[in-house]
């Protein structure tokens, strides 16, 4: 289950990556003032320049950054009537329609861009992302080939490729190319996560060393300080799951899961019910609502023959979740235990 929700995330990410590749502005960029002056700027030179195709295909660079779609379609359409053998132009285009969500517009603008340059690699890759969005994997399999070819290195062709192999149920082959990947560049923190989701399924210790390199490149990441205490926690190794679960509550004070898994690994493993009662209690000063700790506090407080307290935390659990089993069958014990 982790491993399919850890595909959906990828997924998300080759979305994001065919939005940049090429002849995009790279990165995530808001609509703050510099952007604003640079625009500026930029149409006025246009001004008094308008059949200068670059300036038109920069300023709709700029308004693709600033999420202001139409302002730049219209330029990219003036730039491409002016100047309509420049495959950065269409690879432009193909972004703005994939920001629009018109895949088929896409398709065609990056198959124009690969036509007017064959050996674009971005044009070829950006069209591997797509027909791995829209689950053609064979158009995967084709353009990722072409990529190699022109960039034998190309990790990010590897790992798209991977992607599809995991999505049609290739795990070797999948983990092949991510292995390729981190050996041609070890900072891959995408590649390194998803190694370590496919090892951690069946409790391989190579995880751990996975996740780990993912923390080497992000130190702060939640989400591979989440995935390596789950990995320790599932594999028996409770001090190190709670060592990395401390540090994520470091990394993130509101963090609500932290904290409760510590209290699940003190309850359920190591049976140490005061400090369950302790995580727990940090849980749900952080989320008022998360019935889950409020019903493992209770449980806690039971076996601590705390009985009221308990009685009282499933109560509360009821009131946040109607109807949970486990809560009711916890307060119908009490009820036997507490009038004897």
């Amino acid at each position: 289950m982790r491993v399919t929700a850890f595909w959906a995330v990828c997924l998300l990410i080759v979305l994001s990556l065919a939005c940049v590749r090429g002849g995009g502005i790279h990165g995530k960029l808001s609509k703050d003032d510099s952007l604003r002056v640079e625009l500026e700027n930029l149409t006025k030179q246009i001004s008094g320049n308008e059949k200068d195709a670059g300036l038109l295909h920069e300023r709709a660079k700029l308004y693709i950054a600033l999420r202001e779609i139409n302002q730049a379609l219209n330029d990219i359409n003036k730039a491409l009537q002016i100047a309509e053998k420049k495959a950065d132009y269409y690879l432009t285009l193909s972004d703005i329609y994939l920001m629009m969500g018109q895949p088929q517009n896409c398709e065609q603008s990056l198959l124009k861009a690969v036509s007017v340059d064959p050996k674009n690699i971005s044009a070829n890759l950006k069209l591997a992302d797509l027909y791995l969005i829209v689950k053609d994997y064979k158009k995967v399999d084709q353009y990722v080939k072409e990529v190699l070819t022109l960039d034998k290195a190309s990790t990010s062709a590897r790992f798209t490729r991977a992607m599809a192999f995991l999505e049609t149920g290739d795990t070797a082959l999948a983990i092949g190319d991510l292995m390729d990947a981190v050996k041609l560049n070890q900072s891959f923190f995408d590649a390194y996560m998803l190694l370590g989701e496919l090892f951690a399924t069946h409790k391989d210790p190579l995880a751990a060393g996975y996740f780990t390199n993912a923390l080497r490149i992000r130190p702060a990441s939640k989400e591979a300080l989440y995935n390596l205490g789950m990995f320790y926690q599932e594999s028996g190794q409770y001090p190190k799951a709670i060592g990395t679960y401390e540090v994520l509550s470091r990394v993130d004070t509101t963090f609500r899961d932290a904290p409760y898994n510590i209290g699940y690994i003190n309850l359920v493993y190591l049976q140490d019910f005061k400090a369950a009662v302790e995580y727990f209690t940090k849980a749900i000063k952080l989320d008022p609502e998360y019935a889950e700790s409020w019903y493992n506090r209770g449980l806690s407080y039971e076996q601590l023959k705390e009985y009221q307290k308990a009685y009282d935390d499933y109560q509360k659990t009821l009131k946040l979740k109607v109807n949970y089993e486990k809560a009711i069958e916890g307060m119908n014990r009490l009820d036997k235990l507490m009038k004897k």
